[in-house]
């Protein structure tokens, strides 16, 4: 038995379907089960609950071999990364007094950081505590940028005519598609070949500026002159707080970004077979495409 945390996510809810399609018995845990239901229809059990909620954990994962372990996005949180520490000890408690054996921990590149990387900093927190797990395999995985994270951008283009955001324009960084996050963490769950406690990055197929990601993007929506537009930091905060996010999310977030242009946040590992993943932004374009056409 697999217990998948985050199930109704773009990753989560890609491993429940591949686990399911390789005829494996899989629980997939969220807050609600109309959300959880379209698994359920594909064969899963559900388990509604909460990940703050270390008792209902308890009770999620017992009788589980394997989890796929996450801290879901609180956009709202007053406190972040102690929302992040609430969620990871909760999920920490569970594994070890469900006697859990294996688990495939979704962290991100820069976990090795103990500071100025914003959200990143309370997943460092969360490997730190499963690392302290005695009779437990554990594997981080430290995927790079999501490509997903454009989405938000399809608005701002549609609206604006431009691209924008705090990363500087020609700072190639890796990014990554979730779904090739989900592969990679499927094909461990199956397998199982891991042991003791390992972290594995994931860097996509390649490096990439918003620059040039900007032009593949104004090339499908058949605006070839689309531009990017480097906002300042404080703007950008002003505009999350004004989205709905709390300001110390948003200001985490800053932090995060921050990372990338000053060179703090990169890969620990060189570029090899391992750790590129095969999802191309030319690829990926096309959902921004289908939710700029909406």
């Amino acid at each position: 038995m697999y217990a998948i945390t985050g199930a109704t996510g773009n990753i989560g809810k890609l491993i429940a379907e591949g686990l399911l399609a390789k005829g494996k018995k899989v629980k997939v845990i969220g807050r609600s089960a109309e959300r959880l239901q379209p698994l359920v229809d594909k064969g899963a059990e559900a388990f509604v609950g909460s990940v703050e909620d270390a008792a209902a954990m308890t009770r999620a994962f017992t009788g589980v071999k394997a989890v796929f372990s996450m801290i879901p996005p609180n956009f709202s949180a007053e406190n972040l990364r102690a929302y992040q520490n609430k969620v990871g000890e909760a999920l920490a408690t569970a594994i070890k007094n469900a006697g859990v054996q294996y688990v495939v921990n979704l962290s991100s590149m820069g976990a090795h950081l103990s500071e100025k990387v914003g959200p990143i900093n309370g997943l460092r927190d969360q490997e730190q505590r499963l690392n302290q797990l005695e009779g437990v395999n554990v594997l981080h995985l430290r995927p790079c940028f999501f490509m997903e994270n454009l989405t938000r951008n399809m608005d701002l283009i549609k609206q604006m005519g431009l691209n924008g955001g705090p990363l500087k324009p020609d700072l190639a960084i890796p990014m990554i598609a979730t779904r090739d996050i989900a592969a990679v963490a499927t094909e461990l769950l199956v397998n199982l070949n891991f042991s003791g406690k390992s972290a594995r990055e994931l860097l996509g197929p390649r490096d990439i500026s918003m620059a040039e990601v900007t032009q593949i993007i104004g090339k499908a929506i058949g605006k070839e002159d689309l531009k990017y537009v480097q906002f300042p930091y404080e703007e950008v905060e002003r505009a999350m707080v004004g989205m709905g996010l709390s300001p110390d999310v948003a200001r985490s977030f800053i932090e995060l970004n921050r990372g990338f242009n000053e060179g703090i946040l990169v890969p620990t590992e060189p570029r090899s077979a391992a750790n590129t993943t095969p999802t191309s932004f030319e690829e990926f374009v096309q959902v921004l495409v289908s939710i700029y056409s909406k």
